[in-house]
């Protein structure tokens, strides 16, 4: 009886739920009709003035009121930088009434006309979202011409040291996406493929839900390319040249950098094609100063090794890319797209090592002997990119959505490495001529099946599952003198399938948004090496199924201010590269090898802030936030042995492999500030504790297992400026600076990095025609700008300090001419896995 009652109970329940009224509708942008997310839509009774209910839209731009009893009402929705839309005499007559109000379309800021006179708002740098913050690429001037690397180095969570690698906040592992879809790249490969022209925001969602692939411990960056929505034919063409280098850097061939970019993209109801090509050559001259002290305690001897000289790169890349949407209705969409794309760098580093170059007993004043050479290191490392991707989806009369994708990747992965030892000042005799190349290709593929509907009223249930699948094999030959050396020529293999499937809940009640979900991942990975020399194959196993939840709240103390939470576990997984435990000469001083049992690193991130709007368009937020990381991979340094035992007296082994663990605890603070109309400033501070404490286990060349503790902590900080001047409507001038201070490294330190930017931007011809001038790295002979130390050091065994001297004052003009005021709709696929090895 009891069971029979509980039973009456919920079916009226239910029943209630259907019969209750509903208003539904779509939130869209007016001029570009895109779907605007998190859009506010509050409802209120016409009689009284008084609010009845308020929600926000989803991915999509979809709203939904429920529970609404009969009676007249009206509903404003809105959306920061947007027009308020007032939707007046919605009528509901009777309970279980459905109301579709269709597209509600916002414009953007206010604009009135009167006597020829325009006042238009400015849209707002940054906007801040439940699990995501949007900056606006079109305030920072300075990365016209450029790539997406130039443009992400501003974001506050964001930064770029003197090697080139980006860290969000502080974490070199994240991922980025290209308009929501997913890469599996290094990331500084795949954003500087991206010419900056092309993009139109930047998400950084810092703890990423369950419905993304929890790869990447910094979150995730989102690459979301020009959209547009007007029929017809744009075609754009993008140049950049270079002034000559201010600067000598004493390098054999001078810089060159010089570029074009051309994207043309025709629109019609049903079909919009995007083609593409570009080619770029980004050289960058540099110097390199270091020290290098190893002691050698079994044969009592310290050795002393200065040495400087030139340490620059050339870079050369060109891609085609192609892109079809087809659309027949409003419920089906077709995409198909193609890439491919070559990239090469060279890195020379021809280094002098001095004739104080010497050996002495340990803790000794007298020298056993001076000696002096010279170095030519030349690496080339090459990258051949060819992919292909698929996509539907399929938008279902209840709201429900069902998307599929599918990726398919070919990249070829090589290059040379000349390694050189001759004397000095006499380059003619020959000491020793090191060659070692590598041919890598990869074969990734990835296939996603996702489904979105509202079965319940309290939010928006997704699920979905991915299937992964990578296939890296890698020929490393190594030779000394044109013999072969089978000690490091190898040949290796890494397979990894991943299986995962999601279920996530989101939604919205009063002044709350909320998502929670988990993700259930299954990865198998084996790792195969063996000597060329050898026919044994060492096979390497690794296989986990683990949940990786998450969660965020929001609430909305009032029109200006919000606070919110969120949790996320993500996992770093491993590359080839850094598994390969046979070691590779990369230069005179070091050789380079990974860790064939290496292991994912695993992240808890948790995160709590809150964002206030002040008068005039001003803003300010702050977030804490703390990174638990396990399996911490590093790459240290540790004495190098040859096969006997015995020390090398000028060379140090650099090794990847797990260290335990690492905490970061930060504050992340951010403003826009706009003291004038024409003067507006986006600052963002990040300081964070990072602390590493952890053992290096790690068998050498000799076949000796040594530990070595990890122990390190500092304070951190970064500052990103940006502060723009308009002289009207079609000029302005823009100030940038980046800084980061010293930070601490698993064995040593960082130095700070810094570098101040200058850009003047000018627009002719309608705007059809817009001239950049960009004055980088300003330096004039009185500042250490885009210059960085790195030391690392264990104590009674080695020291070494190099300092990295980068091109400063670099001057080039871009020009952008648009042929009509189409806007444009393009957008291209790229690498999955191949770029995260280049």
């Amino acid at each position: 009886m009891k069971l029979t009652k509980c039973m009456f109970l919920i079916l009226a329940l239910l029943l209630s739920q259907i019969a209750t009224a509903q208003i539904t509708g779509k939130v869209i942008e007016n001029d570009e009709n895109y779907p605007l997310e998190y859009a506010t839509v509050t409802l209120y009774n016409s009689a009284t003035k008084t609010l009845v209910n308020g929600v926000v839209t989803n991915f999509d731009g979809i709203f939904s009121i429920d529970n609404i009893k009969p009676g007249n009402y009206y509903i404003e929705a809105s959306f920061i930088g947007y027009q308020l839309k007032t939707i007046a005499s919605i009528n509901i007559n009777k309970k279980g009434e459905k109301k579709d109000l269709g597209v509600i379309k916002l414009i953007l800021g206010t604009s009135n006309q009167l006597n020829e006179v325009v006042i238009n708002s400015e849209k707002q740098t940054v906007l801040h979202k439940i699990d995501r913050q949007v900056f606006d690429t079109k305030k920072f001037q300075n990365t016209v011409g450029g790539n997406a690397v130039d443009v992400v180095k501003n974001l506050p969570s964001v930064t770029i040291d003197g090697l080139g690698d980006i860290s969000v906040r502080g974490s070199k592992g994240f991922t980025v996406l290209i308009n929501g879809k997913p890469t599996q790249g290094d990331a500084s490969a795949i954003l500087a493929q991206l010419p900056a022209n092309a993009l139109e925001a930047v998400e950084l969602i810092t703890a990423p839900s369950a419905k993304y692939d929890p790869e990447g411990k910094g979150g995730i960056l989102n690459i979301i390319t020009k959209k547009g929505a007007i029929n017809g034919t744009f075609a754009q063409v993008n140049v950049k040249g270079g002034l000559p280098s201010i600067e000598d850097y004493d390098t054999k061939v001078a810089a060159k950098r010089y570029g074009i970019d051309v994207t043309v993209n025709n629109r019609t109801d049903k079909w919009n094609v995007s083609v593409g090509a570009s080619y770029q050559r980004n050289d960058k001259a540099g110097r390199r100063e270091g020290d290098m002290f190893i002691v050698n305690a079994a044969q009592n001897k310290t050795t002393f090794l200065p040495s400087d000289g030139e340490r620059s790169f050339d870079e050369v890349t060109y891609n085609g890319r192609f892109n079809v949407d087809y659309t027949p209705n409003k419920s089906d969409a077709f995409s198909l797209g193609f890439f491919a794309g070559k990239r090469t760098k060279e890195r020379l580093a021809d280094i002098v090592y001095y004739d104080n170059h010497s050996i002495s007993p340990i803790g000794g004043s007298t020298r056993d002997y001076t000696f002096a050479y010279y170095n030519h290191n030349l690496r080339i490392r090459k990258g051949d990119f060819a992919l292909g991707s698929f996509d539907y989806s399929h938008q279902f009369d209840n709201d429900s959505k069902l998307s599929t994708s599918f990726l398919y990747e070919y990249t070829f992965l090589g290059g040379p490495t000349e390694n050189d030892n001759l004397g000095h000042p006499d380059n003619n005799i020959v000491y020793q001529r090191e060659y070692n190349t590598n041919d890598n290709p990869l074969y990734g593929a990835r296939f996603n099946l996702d489904y979105k509907w509202k079965p319940f009223a309290f939010g928006t249930l997704e699920t979905g599952y991915q299937y992964r699948d990578l296939d890296h094999t890698g020929k490393f030959v190594y030779e000394r003198d044109g013999v072969l050396v089978p000690e490091f020529s190898s040949d290796v293999s890494l397979k990894r399938k991943i299986h995962s499937g999601y279920a996530q809940v989101s939604g919205d009640k009063s002044k709350w948004n909320y998502a929670a979900g988990v993700r259930v991942e299954s990865m198998d990975r084996e790792y195969k090496e063996a000597l060329q020399s050898e026919s044994t194959e060492n096979v390497y196993n690794y296989d986990f199924v683990k949940l990786f939840p998450s969660a965020s709240l929001q609430y909305k103390i009032n029109d200006k201010t919000n606070i919110k939470t969120a949790y996320s576990k993500r996992v770093e997984r491993t590359t080839t590269f850094k598994m390969n435990s046979f070691a590779e000469r990369e230069h005179s001083e070091v050789f380079e090898q990974g860790d064939n049992t290496l292991l994912p690193e695993f992240i808890d991130l948790v995160e709590l802030g809150i964002t206030k709007k002040l008068k005039g368009g001003n803003s300010v937020y702050a977030t804490a936030y703390f990174r638990n990381v396990t399996n911490v991979i590093n790459r240290v340094n540790t004495l190098a042995y040859q096969a006997n035992g015995q020390v090398l007296d000028s060379i140090i082994n650099r090794v990847y492999s797990n260290v335990g663990k690492s905490n970061s605890l930060g504050l992340e603070v951010g403003a826009t500030l706009k003291p004038t109309e024409s003067w507006s400033n986006f600052i963002g501070v990040n300081v964070y504790n990072y602390a590493i404490d952890g053992v290096l286990n790690f068998k050498h060349r000799d076949g000796v297992e040594r530990s070595y503790d990890i122990d390190s902590k500092s304070t951190i900080y970064a500052i990103n400026l940006n502060s723009t001047y308009n002289f009207g409507d079609n000029a302005s001038l823009q100030f940038t600076f980046n800084y980061l201070s010293d930070r601490n490294t698993a064995m040593g330190e960082d130095s700070r990095f810094y570098s101040p930017n200058l850009t003047f931007r000018k627009k002719f011809m309608d705007d059809r025609l817009t001239t950049t001038l960009q004055w980088q790295n300003i330096d004039m002979g009185l500042l250490n700008t885009n210059e960085q130390r790195i030391t690392t050091s264990r104590a009674n065994q080695f020291y070494t300090t190099t300092n990295y001297v980068y091109e400063v004052d670099m001057v080039t003009l871009n020009l952008s001419y648009s042929f009509n005021a189409a806007k444009n709709k393009s957008k291209f696929i790229d690498s999955e896995f191949g770029k995260r090895e280049f």
